[in-house]
């Protein structure tokens, strides 16, 4: 009689058990919740700097493109000049030559 009493004592009953089970599992909701609430802010600022980073990307290649097709206009420019200067220096150069024949000239 005496140990079935000391076991009612020391072992918490059935109730008590149900009680710390339903505690567990609000306390474990409580914390999913809230782990939930942190991620999604987590994700969001994650996305907003990845935005802000993509679009400073863009604003960067808008300006290469930019400046890549004002140098190509100025290739474009300067290429028939550079015709221009070589014909003129081998007209030049045949003019000066003593036998009037043409002489190579350099990069031909």
């Amino acid at each position: 009689f005496m140990m079935r009493s000391c076991e009612r004592v020391f072992r918490p009953s059935q109730k008590s058990k149900m009680k710390n089970t339903e505690m567990l599992a609000l306390i474990l909701t409580v914390v999913g919740t809230a782990c939930w609430g942190v991620c999604f802010w987590w994700m969001h600022r994650l996305s907003t700097r990845q935005e802000r980073m993509l679009q400073e990307l863009h604003d960067v290649t808008k300006r290469i493109e930019k400046l890549s097709k004002v140098e190509h206009d100025l290739l474009r420019e300067v290429h028939p000049v550079v015709g221009e200067i070589k014909e003129s220096v081998q007209d030049v150069a045949e003019a000066v030559s003593p036998d009037g024949s043409p002489t190579k000239t350099p990069g031909r």
